[in-house]
């Protein structure tokens, strides 16, 4: 840690004193820079992910354009399913396919989960790449989908706006499901640690479709797989939980072994910090689509959003990836706006 030049994210992670929160934004490395464009109209998606050489390259794009606290790796992740023997096509601008989904026993009998760091050995070389080329300029983030999420593609086949298949599917048949999401935790404990070993100095696990299920059946399809996820990589590194839409789940999270908990637009900070107790580092919360507003405005409510979270405990944040539409001077003015903030400018205390 010590020969990081702004360790700020791991500050605010293990609770030390911070002299202003640490900033980045989901999505930060990709389509709404030029300079990723270009890139794009180069090499399909699947090309960039899987090049060391390409996937340090967009990483380090926004480190160098925005400014921000911490670099997270260019990578997707359905590298899991991959890695466990599905095929996963990747359409620009449709989102992905997974031809062939789970549907029987015999489907998850078929999946592997062993030899994931040599599988999956390209993010590990775009890790190590990357975090030579920022030579301790911040921190690397490195991540992976949680099970919940991986499932609903896996049994699904591509993205929905309910998961209904993927919620049918675990309330017809839970012992099929858990076996599936224990396969997938399992692989994905793998897979973590490999990244941690490459470099990542923060983990964090994206539950983007954890909303949709009801407090009880995220107690019991989701919960129990983050939790294993934090309590297996505690020692390594700081997890990051991101149950996006969950913000019931957050008073249960708060006090598992995470170092930080994501929260969207739809909970307030005072309500997150209460369920939480100020027990745990949020990450968040602002609308990606409030990008949009006038510079000055994005600013103002960048302050007003650090003033109600406080200065401590807290890392600035979006709700959700950045759009594909927003202006780089928007992302850069969100950035800036945190890096211009005191506790007096936005009068946030502990």
């Amino acid at each position: 840690m010590s020969e990081l030049k702004n360790d700020l994210l791991l500050r605010a992670l293990n609770q030390e004193k911070v002299e202003r929160p640490p900033v980045w934004m989901m999505r930060q490395a990709g389509r709404y820079l030029p300079e990723y464009i270009k890139l794009r109209e180069k090499y399909d998606f699947f090309t960039r992910v899987q090049t060391p050489e390409l996937a340090a390259e967009i990483t380090l794009q926004p480190i160098n354009r925005l400014g921000v606290d911490a670099a997270i790796i260019f990578s997707d992740i359905l590298v899991i399913p991959q890695a466990m023997g599905m095929q996963v096509l990747m359409e620009e601008g449709k989102g992905p396919l997974l031809p062939n989904v789970i549907k029987t026993e015999k489907d998850i009998n078929c999946l592997f989960t062993d030899r994931v760091e040599e599988k999956l050995g390209y993010v590990m070389k775009a890790l190590t790449l990357t975090k030579k080329e920022l030579n301790g300029e911040v921190p690397l983030i490195g991540f992976a989908g949680a099970p919940w999420t991986i499932l609903c593609y896996m049994v699904e086949g591509k993205g929905s706006k309910t998961w209904e298949k993927a919620k049918q599917f675990c309330f017809t048949q839970p012992e099929m499901a858990h076996r599936l999401l224990q396969k997938i935790t399992d692989t994905t404990i793998s897979y973590l640690k490999a990244q941690t070993k490459a470099g990542a100095d923060v983990l964090q696990v994206f539950d983007s479709w954890s909303g949709c299920l009801s407090p009880e059946d995220f107690r019991l399809f989701a919960q129990p797989y983050l939790v294993k996820i934090a309590d297996a990589l505690a020692n390594e590194a700081p997890v990051i939980l991101f149950p996006k839409g969950s913000w019931y789940a957050l008073k249960e999270l708060s006090e598992s072994s995470a170092s930080g908990l994501g929260i969207d637009w739809c909970i307030t900070p005072k309500m997150a910090r209460e369920l939480t107790g100020n027990r745990i580092t949020l990450q968040g919360n602002f609308d990606p689509a409030k990008l949009l507003l006038p510079v000055a405005e994005i600013k103002k409510e960048v302050k007003k959003m650090i003033h109600e979270f406080g200065f401590q405990k807290y890392i600035v944040n979006l709700g959700h990836g950045i759009t594909p539409n927003i202006p780089v001077d928007h992302a850069k003015a969100f950035v800036d706006a945190v890096k211009d903030s005191s506790p007096n400018s936005s009068k946030g205390g502990e």
